[in-house]
C-alpha cells in the first residue's frame, strides 16, 4: 500500500508517475489512495492522523488486503508508522522514504523547524501555489534531476488537488503531528531510505526513525534519487523496494506480534466507599451494575475494548486516542444521571501482548495519571495531546507531575472541550482508491 506524501490524486496521470507506479506493480500488487481532503477524496475538513490510520484500514478492507506492506513517503511515513504500530497483525512490511516521526523542533529533537520557519515555508508555499511557474521552481529544489515536463505535470496535478488554503492546513496538521512514542512498538520488518543532501528535517528525521525502530535497515541513496520519488531515481529506489519486500516474505513466518500501540482509559468513582456505606450492599452492587453498563454501551459506541474491572475501576484499550478521550467525556458526562462522580485518566503508549492481553510501563503510567486526575475531570498524557493534533479538543495545562513509580515528571492537561456527537469508527467521507 503507498500512503502518499503531501497531495495526490488518483485519477491524473503523468509520466513520472506511472513509470515509478508501474515499476513497483511488477512484483507486487499496489494499492494506491487519496487521502481524505486531498486528490479525488471528499473536502471533510481537517483529518486527523487518526481518522487518516482509519482510512488506511477502510481502504484495505475495501480491496480485500488482509496484510500489506506499507510504502509511506514524506509526511506519508507517520501514517504508515502509527498504521503500523497499531495494527501489527496487519502490517507485513514497513518502508519509509524520506520521512520523519516529528516535523516540528522540540528540546529533545533539534533536526525540526521552529514554528518561525514553518511559518514561513507555509506562507511561501501558499504563495507558489497560485501560480504555476513559482509552484514548479518550488518542486525543482526537491526533484533537481527531473526534467520540467514532468515537473510541470506533477505541478498541475498537485493544484487540483489541493487549494492554497487547503494545502497551508494540511500542512499545518502535518507539522503538529509526533508518533515518537509508536516507534517501538512497531515488529514489523522496517525499511528506512533518504537521498543523499535532503535537508536536516529529513535526513535527521530518517535517522532517528531507523535508530529507533528494532532491526530496522537504513539506506542512503545518491543524489539523483529525488526526494519526489515518483519523479526521478526511480530505478534506485524501486530496486531497494522490491529487495526488502522479497527478503521480507521469505523470511516472514506470520509470528503473532508481542508489542502494540494503544491508548488506555482507566476510571474510577470518586468516594466509592463512603457511598457504598449509605446505600448498603443490594444497592450499591445495582448501581455499579448501572455504572458498568453505561460504561460498556460507551466502550461499543467507540471501539473500546473492556480489560479489566476491579471494584469501581474500569480499564479499558484504543486503537485511537481521539476515540478515548470521546469515550471518556462521555463517561463522565453521564455519571451525574446515576449520582456519581468519576476520574478519568488516558494516556498512549507501547503495549506488551501477553496471551492475548496488554501489559507493561504504558498500563501502569495510564493507571498513574487517572489517580492524578481531578473529581470529574479527564486527564490525558503529553502523548495522548501530540496525536491527536488537528482535533477539535482543547485542553488546558496541568503541568509536569510526578507519577508514582514511573520515572521522570510527566506533562498532563485536562480536556476542556469535548465533542462525543461525531462519528465513532472514521468512516463519513471516504477515501477515494
Amino acid at each position: 500500500m503507498w500512503i502518499p506524501g503531501f497531495v495526490s490524486n488518483v485519477g491524473i496521470a503523468f509520466e513520472g508517475q506511472d513509470l515509478f507506479f508501474g515499476r513497483l506493480a511488477e512484483f507486487c500488487r499496489l494499492i494506491r489512495f487519496d487521502k481524505r481532503g486531498t486528490g479525488m477524496s471528499d473536502r471533510v475538513g481537517i483529518a486527523t492522523a487518526e481518522t487518516r490510520m482509519d482510512d488506511i484500514r477502510a481502504v484495505m478492507d475495501a480491496t480485500g488486503s488482509a496484510r500489506a506492506a506499507l510504502l509511506g513517503a514524506s509526511d506519508g511515513g507517520p501514517l504508515a508508522v502509527l498504521f503500523a504500530a497499531s495494527y501489527p497483525e496487519r502490517t507485513a512490511a514497513l518502508i519509509l522514504w524520506s520521512s520523519f516521526a516529528r516535523y516540528m523542533w522540540a528540546p529533545d529533537y533539534p533536526s525540526g523547524l521552529s514554528s518561525d520557519e514553518l511559518e514561513e515555508a507555509l506562507s511561501e508555499l501558499k504563495r507558489r501555489w497560485s501560480d504555476a511557474d513559482e509552484l514548479d521552481e518550488w518542486i525543482q529544489t526537491f526533484a533537481p534531476n527531473v526534467n520540467p515536463r514532468s515537473r510541470g505535470r506533477m505541478a498541475a496535478a498537485w493544484r487540483q488537488s489541493a487549494s492554497p488554503g487547503d494545502i497551508a492546513t494540511l500542512m499545518r496538521t502535518a507539522a503538529e503531528i509526533d508518533v515518537r512514542p509508536a516507534l517501538g512498538a512497531i515488529s514489523a520488518p522496517t525499511l528506512v531510505m533518504t537521498r543523499r543532501g535532503e535537508p536536516a528535517v529529513l535526513a535527521q528525521g530518517s535517522s532517528y526513525l531507523a535508530d529507533r525502530i528494532r532491526g530496522a535497515r537504513r539506506i542512503e541513496l545518491p543524489e539523483d534519487a529525488d526526494h519526489l520519488s515518483l519523479l526521478g531515481g526511480i530505478e534506485a529506489v524501486v530496486r531497494e523496494v522490491e529487495q526488502f519486500l522479497t527478503v521480507a516474505s521469505e523470511t516472514d513466518a506470520g509470528a503473532e506480534p508481542d508489542r502494540v500501540l494503544a491508548t488506555l482509559l482507566f476510571s474510577d468513582i470518586i468516594d466509592s466507599t463512603r457511598k457504598a456505606a449509605a446505600l448498603g450492599d443490594r444497592k450499591w452492587r445495582e448501581l455499579l451494575e448501572r455504572h458498568h453498563q453505561l460504561i460498556r454501551d460507551l466502550l461499543r459506541r467507540y471501539r473500546g475494548n473492556e480489560l479489566d474491572t476491579a471494584g469501581d475501576g474500569f480499564l479499558a484499550s484504543f486503537d485511537g486516542p481521539a476515540r478515548a478521550i470521546r469515550c471518556a467525556c462521555a463517561v463522565r458526562d453521564g455519571m451525574p444521571d446515576l449520582g456519581l462522580q468519576v476520574r478519568i485518566g488516558l494516556h498512549t503508549g507501547e503495549c506488551e501482548l501477553i496471551d492475548g492481553k496488554l501489559a507493561g510501563i504504558a498500563v501502569h503510567t495510564g493507571a498513574r495519571v487517572a489517580g492524578r486526575a481531578r473529581p470529574g475531570e479527564v486527564l490525558v498524557s503529553s502523548t495522548v495531546k501530540d496525536l491527536v493534533a488537528g482535533a477539535e479538543f482543547a485542553f488546558e495545562d496541568r503541568g509536569r507531575r510526578e507519577l508514582k513509580g514511573i520515572p521522570g515528571r510527566w506533562h498532563v492537561f485536562a480536556v476542556a472541550n469535548c465533542e462525543t456527537g461525531g462519528p465513532a469508527a472514521g468512516t463519513r467521507g471516504q477515501p477515494r482508491s
